[in-house]
């Protein structure tokens, strides 16, 4: 706990990340928040059977895919049913009378088999839109000239690959047929760009080459790609000049752009469908891919140095900008694992979770849930980015739920409520997914006022709150819509699902970290009332001063208030109502220091998240527990294991990358380090006894 100034560049540098051998999990991506391109040990898309998750899953087996993907790509299947959200509809009993959820949807009918009619809408309404695979761009390795192309990496030798996230840049290089090759790839900070540098004999003898291959889109709810439908989807080749072409793609309604820049060489079909290749006789062949939607304008060219020198300035200005934490000299023999943690989570959060809508919980990386967002993570994925002092990294995601906030209306509305409801499973159209979870799912209502109190907190703006004060109004009055007072209390009333998400809806009442997020959501709103010179709205006030209590047994909180009152798996999101909200009258620290003790002996561990990790670090945090905090933040456990390359697996294949636990980690850290208005020590989330020495920067305190 030290005012030394850090040396940023050390600290970063000191995690590059280092390959050595092929791993089809071990993946490594460039982008820019909006836009991303993964590699593999080749630096770039070369062996895609290697890492298909597909076959893995089946083979039980860690992959992740290698694919491009953005914030602007979507697709959907054809609708010849014409399903619309009213076809998955069910009838739930509610204190306002009978209201409709979308909720038909069973994830086991789509594990394979004939989906049974009552679900079919739900289905189809589930998985469209998803995100797309913009297409592939990797080598073509071969013995010999004319040979067919090698696709195992077994053939490489004496690869070394590393990732430098000081400058976002991917260094490849390995032995193929006595051959060197070397690949660097950057992406561009402010455009759906990437570039290569590719350095081998090999081009130069035909051994070498570039393909570039288009897959169409898949419905699966975990693909990313379909390889076997090259009838469903067209590829118009159109050369621009000698050093350049472009790649008009059609897939259904849908419609993108490629443009290929070179530096020597030219592209010809292959007699795979959708599969061309770029030759040259040079040693040395830069390449920059530009993707665009069709009505994306005029692509200019692109070139290597311009976009490597842009990715190594923007690189520059985020590290060297914002908060920064630094462990050297710790004696606790965790503090360089956590350390790399941080690093690795900043340079993934910043690449797949900064972009102009909410990331899905695997980014741009590979699909999960058809590539939607999920609502209730975009608190972990993009909290932080204000408390680390970067609050232009989550203001860009935020004006998102303003283009849907009609449609938020609407669902209130045909619920009977006031305000707007905001979704939980949804595509950029902000239509929601119909799911027996997702459609009662309540927790995420509070989140952009919460993100929005962070946002104002990071940067002071009177322009924010302008901007989004009709938004905060419309939230707030779905909360206060949303209650129901019985006896002079105010009650969270079924049908619900809490964070934990394994009670019955019909029946589940009051669960403690709603309750307390709801008092705290409230709150936030009222501040912004004020911040426009309006006087505090008095319903919510009354509200607040009456909210039901949480329900505890034997001295601790439960989940819930209704039977059977608590599990002990799955997340343990009760301890969410003092850590990650910050204190209110609904809690009491003292029988929160209880449930905190209670849930770390008898929870079941191997059921958890990886943000439930930083859930619980927060709470000790809170409550003075800086022991407890450190604890659980690096807990020896499945699902809160990080991979060399920063990534959190949670299902093997199926959930090979889970962003919201790198987000939790730093959204946890920041609190751990910076504290909150008031607090009385500094790094209140650091043990005392000898063994951290920490020291940064740049934090932002929580409320």
């Amino acid at each position: 706990m030290s005012d030394s100034v850090i040396d940023r560049e050390a600290v970063v540098r000191r995690h590059t990340v280092e390959i050595t051998e092929p791993d089809p999990a071990a993946v490594l991506t460039v982008g820019s928040g909006d836009f991303a391109y993964t590699a593999d040990i080749t630096g770039m898309q070369t062996f895609t059977a290697f890492h298909d998750q597909a076959t893995a899953m089946g083979e039980g087996r860690l992959a992740v895919n290698t694919a491009t993907m953005s914030t602007w790509g979507w697709h959907s299947m054809p609708n010849p049913d014409g399903y619309v959200l009213d076809d998955a509809m069910s009838t739930y009993d509610s204190p306002r009378g009978p209201v409709e959820y979308p909720d038909k949807f069973d994830m086991s009918t789509m594990m394979g088999g004939e989906i049974p009619p009552e679900y079919r809408a739900g289905a189809w309404l589930n998985v469209n839109p998803h995100r797309l695979d913009l297409g592939r761009i990797g080598l073509v390795l071969r013995p010999s000239a004319g040979a067919a192309a090698e696709d195992d990496p077994a053939v490489l030798e004496n690869s070394r690959q590393r990732l430098d996230p000081w400058t976002g840049t991917i260094t490849s290089a390995f032995a193929y047929a006595g051959h060197q090759v070397q690949v660097t790839t950057v992406a561009d900070p402010h455009r759906a760009r990437v570039a290569f540098r590719i350095e081998s004999d090999l081009l130069a003898t035909g051994q070498a080459g570039i393909a570039i291959r288009f897959p169409y889109a898949s419905d699966g709810f975990f693909a990313t790609s379909d390889w076997t439908a090259s009838d469903r989807h067209t590829t118009t080749l159109q050369p621009l000049n000698d050093r350049a072409c472009r790649f008009e793609r059609v897939l259904d309604d849908t419609a993108y752009v490629l443009r290929l820049d070179w530096s020597e060489g030219n592209v010809r079909a292959t007699a795979e469908p959708h599969t061309f290749e770029l030759r040259t006789s040079a040693t040395t062949l830069e390449l920059v891919a530009t993707f665009a939607p069709s009505d994306g304008g005029v692509l200019g060219r692109g070139e290597f140095l311009t976009i490597e020198g842009a990715a190594t300035a923007w690189w520059r200005q985020f590290w060297t900008t914002g908060a920064a934490i630094d462990f050297a000299g710790s004696t606790d023999p965790r503090a360089a694992e956590l350390e790399r943690r941080i690093v690795l989570s900043q340079y993934l959060s910043a690449i797949n979770c900064s972009g102009t809508t909410p990331p899905q919980e695997t980014g741009l990386i590979t699909n999960s849930w058809s590539g939607k967002f999920h609502l209730e993570m975009h608190f972990w994925h993009a909290a932080h980015f204000a408390t680390w002092g970067r609050p232009e990294l989550l203001k860009r995601s935020l004006d998102w739920y303003l283009s849907i906030l009609d449609i938020a209306r609407e669902t209130a509305r045909r619920q009977h409520y006031a305000g707007a409801r905001w979704p939980k499973q949804v595509g950029p159209d902000g239509r929601e997914s119909p799911s027996d979870i997702g459609a009662l799912l309540i927790w995420q209502q509070p989140h952009p006022l919460y993100l929005l109190e962070l946002l104002y907190r990071s940067k002071p703006s009177p322009e924010l709150v302008t901007r989004f004060a009709e938004l905060v109004e419309e939230t707030a009055t779905f909360m206060a819509s949303f209650v129901e007072e019985r006896d002079g209390a105010y009650h969270l009333p079924a049908p619900l699902v809490p964070a934990q998400e394994f009670y019955d809806a019909k029946t589940t009442e009051d669960p403690t970290f709603e309750l307390a997020y709801w008092w705290w959501g409230l709150e936030i709103a009222q501040s912004w009332r004020e911040r426009l010179g309006l006087k505090r709205e008095e319903n919510w006030q009354h509200i607040q001063d009456n909210l039901a209590r949480p329900h505890q047994r034997d001295g601790v909180y439960t989940a819930i208030a209704t039977e059977p009152y608590l599990r002990r798996d799955d997340h343990p999101s009760l301890l969410c109502a003092l850590g990650v909200v910050p204190p209110t009258p609904l809690i009491d620290p003292a029988v929160m220091e209880a449930t905190l003790l209670y849930v770390r002996d008898h929870w079941d561990w191997n059921s958890a998240w990886g943000w439930d990790f930083p859930v619980m670090a927060m709470t000790a945090t809170r409550l003075g527990r800086p022991d407890l905090a450190i604890d659980a933040l690096l807990m020896d456990t499945g699902k809160n294991a990080y991979l060399p390359t920063g990534h959190s697996p949670q299902i093997g294949s199926l959930l090979p990358i889970y962003l919201p636990a790198n987000g939790g980690l730093l959204g946890a850290v920041s609190l751990m380090a910076a504290g909150w208005d008031g607090a009385d020590t500094d790094c209140p989330g650091f043990p005392r006894d000898g063994g951290w020495r920490v020291r940064h920067e740049g934090f932002t305190a929580w409320p």
